[in-house]
C-alpha cells in the first residue's frame, strides 16, 4: 500500500510498452497471448489500479450511472437507490450513490464531477421545493448533461420547464393521499389532523393538497383541514404528537401522518398520553417503509413504488433510442389497509 503503481512499471515488468499494457487492460486491440498473459501477471503482481479518469477520458472506462439522495437513511431514498441498482448492474452499468444532505451547492457539485466523468445518467431523488431557482438549476443540470452525452433524470421530483431535456419519473402523490384521506372519511371521520408537514416540499405539498381536496369532496369545509408540526422523521412525529396532545385540543378523531416515520412518533407519543390506536385515535401514514408493518397495530399507510421507480428510471434511460426530449413517466400508488384505522371513538 504504498505509493501509486504507474503504467510504464508494469510494462517494464511484463517486459512490453506501456501502449501494450494499456491495449490489454482496455480490450481494445488485439495482443498475443503471450504478451497478455505478463501483463495480467504483472497488474496483479504489483496490484496496479486502472486510472479511472484516465480511462474515462479514453472511452474505455466502465459505464456508470450515478444517484444523487439527501441521505441514504431514509427507507424511501434508500429503496429508489436499489432499484437504479438493480437495474444498472443487470445492464452490465456499475452505479455510484452520492449524499446531498439536501445542500443545493454540494449537489451542483456532484453533477459537475458527474459530468466530467462521464457517467451515462445521473438520477435526483426525492421532494424539493419547486420556485424558480429549483427550475433554472434543473435546466442548467440537464443541459450540461445533454452536452456530454448524458441525461438528467428526476425521480419523484418536480419536473423542470417544458422543453428541458431531463426525463421524469414520479408518483401520483396527491391521488394517494386523496385516497387515504376518503379511506378515513369513509370510516365515518370527519375531523382529521394532518401531521408533519415540511413547507413548500413538493412532497409535502402534494400529500397535503390530496388531503384538502378529500375533505372538500366530502362536504367539509375548509377550515376542517387542519395541518400542524414539521418534519418527516420519528422524533419530530413525536415531538409534534406530544405538543398537540398537551395543549389539550383533543378535538380530532384521526390523524394523518405525513410519512410512516412521523406516524410511528406519532404512536409513541398518543401512549405516552394513554391513547390507543385505532380505539381512542385512527392512524395513517404514507410510504409503506417497513416499519408500517412492524407497529402494534400494523400501519395503513399509501405504498409508493420507490424500487419500481429506480428500475425505470434506467430502462428509459438508457434504451436504444432514449431520445433529446423531456419525458414524464407516472407510476400509480395504492392504500395498505392494515388495523391503524378504526371507526370513531
Amino acid at each position: 500500500m504504498g505509493e501509486r503503481v504507474t503504467i510504464q512499471e508494469v510494462a517494464q515488468r511484463a517486459q512490453v510498452s506501456a501502449a501494450t499494457v494499456s491495449r490489454v487492460l482496455s480490450g481494445s486491440h488485439p495482443t498475443s497471448a503471450g504478451a497478455r498473459a505478463r501483463v495480467l501477471r504483472a497488474v496483479k503482481d504489483l496490484d496496479y489500479v486502472v486510472n479511472a479518469h484516465a480511462r474515462a477520458l479514453a472511452g474505455t472506462g466502465r459505464k456508470t450511472v450515478a444517484v444523487l439522495t439527501r441521505n441514504v437513511t431514509s427507507p424511501f431514498f434508500s429503496q429508489v437507490a436499489q432499484g437504479v441498482e438493480y437495474e444498472a448492474t443487470a445492464r452490465g452499468r456499475l452505479c455510484m450513490v452520492c449524499t446531498t444532505g439536501g445542500d443545493n451547492a454540494r449537489e451542483h457539485e456532484m453533477v459537475q464531477m458527474l459530468r466530467e466523468q462521464g457517467a451515462e445518467m445521473v438520477v435526483l431523488v426525492g421532494g424539493a421545493v419547486e420556485n424558480d431557482e429549483y427550475r433554472e438549476r434543473m435546466a442548467r443540470y440537464a443541459q450540461a448533461l445533454a452536452a456530454v452525452g448524458s441525461r438528467l433524470v428526476l425521480c419523484g421530483r418536480p419536473a423542470p420547464p417544458p422543453g428541458v431535456p431531463a426525463l421524469v419519473v414520479e408518483y401520483d402523490n396527491e391521488a394517494g393521499a386523496y385516497g387515504i384521506t376518503s379511506h378515513l372519511l369513509t370510516a365515518g371521520h370527519r375531523r382529521i389532523v394532518f401531521l408533519g408537514q415540511l413547507p413548500g416540499n413538493s412532497t409535502s405539498e402534494d400529500r397535503i393538497t390530496g388531503y384538502r381536496r378529500a375533505l372538500f369532496d366530502f362536504g367539509l369545509p375548509p377550515e376542517a383541514g387542519r395541518v400542524v408540526g414539521t418534519g418527516f422523521n420519528k422524533r419530530q412525529g413525536y415531538e409534534s404528537m406530544n405538543t398537540l396532545l398537551e395543549s389539550g385540543e383533543l378535538d380530532f378523531t384521526a390523524v394523518f401522518a405525513g410519512d410512516d416515520e412521523v406516524a410511528a412518533g406519532a404512536m409513541k407519543a398518543l401512549r405516552k398520553h394513554g391513547l390507543t390506536v385505532p380505539d381512542d385515535i385512527s392512524l395513517i401514514g404514507y410510504n409503506d417503509d417497513p416499519v408500517a408493518d412492524d407497529l402494534t397495530p400494523g400501519l395503513t399507510t399509501v405504498h409508493i413504488p420507490a424500487e419500481e421507480m429506480g428500475r425505470t428510471a434506467v430502462r428509459l434511460a438508457l434504451r436504444d433510442d432514449p431520445g433529446s426530449e423531456q419525458e414524464r413517466h407516472l407510476l400509480g400508488t395504492h392504500i395498505v389497509v392494515r388495523e391503524s384505522v378504526g371507526r370513531p371513538a
